[in-house]
Order: structure tokens, then C-alpha cells, then sequence
């Protein structure tokens, strides 16, 4: 029972490839189908037209008086029809023919166009004319059963009689006219055209099957656990980042716009995937680099860097790239001094950080000038220190040149707490990103991860990611709907006046946790120490002290909603 489950489970990934391969390269089956196809049609047009006509005799015998004299000239006739088929496929059956209807094809050549056939149990000759025009073949059929009748008069001999030499015992009696063919036989068009369609299938599930195993791109986050890594996330195509570099994630949730939703949310999950990598020690300093350049990693790691400062905490995205920096670029701010001056002691950190402006608690540290010597800079003890005094209280993203054309993303790896390896669905071969993991262990560097980046939402190439193209928000049209169908004397809830003068209605209080609900338990300690038993990941809508959930005013402004509360923060790291 074991061992068919799993052969069972072995063989499921199997087919479900194959279907996935028949999807990625449909358009290359369907070109090679309809070309087999046209080819097809195109023979019919170069092959000459064949008609074909019928014409048959029967054999019958003469003086059957008795029932006894009938039945064996019934079997009689059967037996010689047999013996007629050789007699009709001869040179002077066919001499007859040529004479009558005055044709100039030689006897040898007439012959090929006639065929002969006794049905079995039977005394019927049938004669099949074929030739080019309908109505050569048509007479050439019914003179061929006339010549065919005269031979075998001529050959059986007549039955004597008082008054002479009377009627032939044997003779062949024509049955019909042969009727005239309004169809060629010969080229059957549906026939060649069914036949190339079915080769035409054939080679292209052949090309498809050959280019799937020769394929070595990466399409789906399968191909990359198969390397032994991690997929922290999977990144849909936008149509806005794939024309320019640019911020698509503004760290709220903009229900007017559905074309970023599915942006924003795995941006979403990608951040949270990296808080739950290491509860107990979650990574601080993050390098985002890839294999190779064009593979979207300055676009993850700005937008990356938003998401995660819409969650209060205080990031600073490193511009890591000495060599073609665009992190200044992509947040639309000023270039300028930034980490080769803070580095060579020639600038203050404070002074080269630069806000984002939409959100308050994002820094961004330019790269500075471009030195000659990036892969020294970027592996020195000064840039230890400042990653080091950077992730005491911040989460420091660092956009760092890929892993295989130079080595400075391997060396930053491993100052910072782990590198995410971004890879461009349908793009980024097996073999680089393989080799790019391989440089980052082999300086021990820790790989957080794989970013499965462009992942096709639409298409054949979507595969099992087309439900990042599905908006889980309510619509205008669901809202219309929702109001037909509720009640058309809403109640509303008892309102409360409250100190600020303006009527709110009323809430049923919540239960709320406490430290020590009863006295007679065991004294463990004051209220405060208590806070032990609270998780570390709990948000900040959660109390430290009450382990309540706070009761926010509805009046305060996002900014004020967001912004980090450094106080509770470090009473928990005391914790």
C-alpha cells in the first residue's frame, strides 16, 4: 500500500510536468501543426484527380429445370466466376476494350486501371475502372465487362442441340451500366488532411518534449527547491517595473488600483516570510543580489525595503552596487555623497543618509563616488562596523551587484546576516543560479533565500501562479450588490457622546487578557515581569504591559499610525 502511494506520488509531478511543458510551448505545437497541415493540402493540389467507376456482371448457367439442376448450376457458376477473375485481368480482355473504345493506351497500361474482385460465396464479377477523365472511366468499365463476356462466350463451349450448335451452358449477363463519377477518389483531401494533422501533433509534442528537457531555464519554484533552496517569495509581473525601475509599493493598500494589488501583496509575503525565517534571531541585514545583471533586484530590494518600513521599523536600503549604482534612480532622489565617502572618512553617516520623503523612517545611502578598488571597499573592517552599528536599530537592506560577473554581493553576504538570490522566471538558467549559490557557500555565506521574480500571472506560462492575478477586495459592483441585498431599514447601534464632542456608536467591551487573573496564584513576579510570557512577534497594536489591544483614535493621521514606537520596541529586547 506504502510503495503504490508513492509511485503513485513519483508519477503525478511526472505528468503534471509534461502538461506544463505542453502549456509553455503550445504556440511552437500549434505552428508545426499547421504547417504539416498546408503541407498536406498543398500535396493534394499537386496530385493529378483519379475518378473511379464500377460496373459488374453475373455468371449464371443455362437450363435449370429442376430445383436439383438450379442448385448445381448455382454452385457451378460460383466456382467458375473464381476462374473468370484470371481470365479478366488478361491481355485479351483488355485488347477488346482498346479496340472498341479506339484508345491509345497499350493493353499492358489499360490493365492497371481496371481491378477486379469476386465477393465471396457469390457469382458476381466486379469490375473498378480508374482514369482521369469521368467519363473515360465510366465507359472503359462497362466495355471492360461486355469484353469480358465475349471472352468467356468464346471459351465455353456451346451445348449441341437437334436443331444445332445451341446456347452456351455458362455465360457472364452484364447486371448495370456503370454511372458516371462526380467525385475524384484520388487525392482524398480530408484523408491527407487528417494524416498531417496527426503528424503534424506528433512532431510537435516531439519538439515540445525535446525543448522542455534541453530547457534549462527556471519557470516555477519547483526548479528551485530542486537546488536545495528556499523560495521566500514569488514576485507576478507589473507591467510599470518592467518598463523603468521604479517604486511600486507605497505601504498602503490602494483599493482603486488592481493592477499593483498583486505586487503589493507578494511584496507582502515576501516580508513576512522573512520575519518568521528565525523567530528567535529574525535577519537585520539583508543583501539582495542575483546571478546575473537584468534580473530585477534593485526594483525587489527598494520595493522591499517600503514594505517593510510601512510596518514602523526603521530601514535603511544600501546602495552596495559600487559599480552601476541606481538605488538614488529608482527613489527619484539626487546623487551625491553616500557609502564610499562614508567608508573612506571623508563624510558622516548622518549627513549622506537621505529620507524618503513618503515615508518618514526610510533612509536610502547612495553608493557615493565610484572607487577602484569596490570589492576591498566593500569587505574592509570600516564596512563591518557600519553594517554592525546600522542593524542595532534598523533592518538594513543592502542592493549588492550580482553573484557571478564580480564578487562584491559574496563579500557583503558575509558582513550581513544572509543574501536573497533573486531569479527571473523563464530567464535565469539552472546552471547560474547554481553557480551563484555555490560562490556565496563557498565564502559560508547564509542564503536566506531564492525571489522568484516576473512570475507570469496570464498566459500559458502562469501555470500554478495565476491566482496572483485574483483581487480579494470588495469592488464597486459587489458594493451595489451588497446594498440591493441588504435590508432597506438598516439599524445602527446606540451613540455615545464622547469628550472631543462628536457622537460614536456604542462598542461591547472586549475580554482582555490579564497578567495574573487570580490572586491565590503563585506570586512569579510584578506585573512587568510578566511580559515574559508575551511573544516577541506580537504587533504594536498589542499593549506590552496589558497585553491588550490598543484602542486607537480613528482621527490620527497615517503617518502618525505608522510611525515606530522605538520606546516599546526596546522594552521588549530587554525582555
Amino acid at each position: 500500500m506504502d510503495s503504490n502511494d508513492a509511485a503513485g506520488a513519483e508519477a503525478g509531478p511526472d505528468l503534471r510536468q509534461y502538461f506544463n511543458v505542453i502549456r509553455t510551448y503550445w504556440r511552437g505545437i500549434g505552428a508545426i501543426l499547421l504547417i504539416t497541415i498546408l503541407l498536406a493540402f498543398l500535396w493534394t493540389l499537386t496530385q493529378p484527380k483519379i475518378y473511379q467507376a464500377s460496373s459488374s456482371g453475373l455468371v449464371v448457367t443455362a437450363g435449370a429445370d429442376s430445383l436439383n439442376t438450379a442448385l448445381a448450376g448455382e454452385t457451378l457458376a460460383k466456382s467458375k466466376a473464381a476462374s473468370y477473375q484470371s481470365i479478366a485481368k488478361s491481355r485479351s480482355v483488355a485488347a477488346k476494350v482498346k479496340k472498341e473504345l479506339g484508345l491509345a493506351e497499350s493493353p499492358d497500361d489499360l490493365l492497371e486501371q481496371i481491378s477486379v474482385d469476386v465477393p465471396a460465396e457469390t457469382s458476381e464479377i466486379r469490375i473498378s475502372a480508374k482514369s482521369g477523365a469521368p467519363e473515360a472511366t465510366r465507359d472503359l468499365a462497362n466495355s471492360w465487362v461486355e469484353a469480358l463476356a465475349d471472352e468467356i462466350t468464346s471459351i465455353e463451349p456451346a451445348a449441341e442441340s437437334d436443331e444445332g450448335a445451341g446456347e452456351a451452358p455458362i455465360k457472364l449477363a452484364p447486371l448495370g451500366r456503370a454511372a458516371l463519377p462526380t467525385a475524384p477518389v484520388s487525392p482524398n483531401t480530408k484523408l491527407a488532411l487528417a494524416l498531417g494533422g496527426v503528424v503534424g501533433l506528433a512532431l510537435g509534442l516531439g519538439y515540445a518534449l525535446m525543448r522542455g528537457h534541453l530547457d534549462r531555464r527556471i519557470r516555477s519554484s519547483e526548479a528551485v527547491e530542486q537546488l536545495g533552496l528556499n523560495v521566500a517569495g514569488t514576485i507576478p509581473q507589473d507591467r510599470r517595473l518592467t518598463e523603468k525601475r521604479m517604486i511600486g509599493e507605497t505601504g498602503v493598500v490602494d483599493h482603486g488600483d488592481r493592477e499593483s494589488h498583486a505586487f503589493s501583496e507578494a511584496l507582502r509575503e515576501l516580508r513576512t516570510n522573512l520575519s518568521y525565517m528565525d523567530v528567535d534571531n529574525p535577519p537585520r541585514t539583508i543583501v539582495v543580489t542575483s546571478s546575473v545583471p537584468g534580473e530585477g533586484k534593485s526594483s525587489i530590494a527598494a520595493n522591499l525595503a517600503v514594505a517593510v518600513a510601512a510596518t514602523g521599523r526603521e530601514v535603511v536600503i544600501i546602495d552596495g552596487d559600487l559599480r552601476r549604482p541606481v538605488v538614488t534612480e529608482v527613489f527619484g532622489l539626487p546623487d551625491g555623497a553616500g557609502l564610499t565617502d562614508v567608508l573612506s572618512g571623508m563624510a558622516d553617516l548622518e549627513d549622506v543618509l537621505q529620507p524618503y520623503g513618503p515615508i518618514p523612517n526610510l533612509s536610502v545611502l547612495a553608493a557615493g563616488r565610484i572607487p577602484p578598488n569596490p570589492s576591498e571597499l566593500l569587505g574592509s573592517r570600516s564596512m563591518k562596523n557600519l553594517l554592525r552599528d546600522l542593524a542595532r536599530d534598523r533592518v538594513v537592506i543592502i542592493d549588492a551587484p550580482p553573484l557571478l560577473p564580480v564578487t562584491d554581493a559574496a563579500i557583503l553576504t558575509k558582513s550581513a546576516d544572509g543574501a536573497l538570490v533573486t531569479v527571473k522566471a523563464g530567464s535565469t538558467t539552472v546552471d547560474e543560479l547554481q553557480k551563484a549559490i555555490d560562490n556565496l557557500r563557498k565564502v559560508e555565506g547564509r542564503v536566506l533565500g531564492a525571489i522568484l521574480n516576473q512570475v507570469p500571472t496570464k498566459g500559458a506560462q502562469a501555470g500554478q501562479y495565476g491566482y496572483y492575478g485574483k483581487y480579494y477586495y470588495s469592488s464597486a459592483e459587489d458594493g451595489k450588490n451588497n446594498r440591493r441585498k441588504a435590508s432597506p431599514t438598516p439599524t445602527q447601534p446606540p451613540m455615545e457622546p464622547v469628550e472631543s464632542g462628536r457622537a460614536q456608536p456604542s462598542r461591547a467591551p472586549r475580554a482582555t487578557r490579564e497578567v495574573v487573573s487570580d490572586a491565590s496564584a503563585p506570586d512569579n513576579g510584578t506585573a512587568e515581569d510578566q511580559t515574559s510570557l508575551i511573544p516577541k512577534f506580537l504587533d504594536d497594536d498589542y499593549d506590552v504591559v496589558n497585553s491588550e489591544p490598543a484602542q486607537r483614535d480613528p482621527n490620527l493621521a497615517f503617518e502618525e499610525l505608522v510611525a515606530p514606537r522605538t520606546e516599546k520596541r526596546q522594552a521588549r529586547r530587554r525582555l
